[in-house]
């Protein structure tokens, strides 16, 4: 049972460190993303900018869905 609880402990300690890590790596990829809206320096349309939002918002569901622990996944049916 001990082994268990370090194991369980290195788990959410490797969790921590690596999402710490990688949600940041994003965060700063973001702000450099927010770095092309210089009009000084690139020039772009309405359209572009919601193709990139759109693209960026659906993969961030689709990641956010691989963590959600769904309440009531195992319920049946029921009218």
């Amino acid at each position: 049972m001990e082994k268990n609880c370090k194991s369980l402990k290195i788990k959410i300690e490797r969790f921590k460190c690596s999402a710490e890590y990688r949600t940041n790596e994003i965060l700063k990829k973001l702000k450099t993303l927010g770095n092309c809206a210089n009009r000084s320096i690139y020039d772009y349309n309405e359209d572009q900018i919601e193709m990139i939002f759109n693209e960026i918002e659906k993969r961030t569901l689709e990641i956010k869905a691989k963590f959600n622990f769904s309440k009531g996944k195992d319920k049946k049916f029921k009218l």
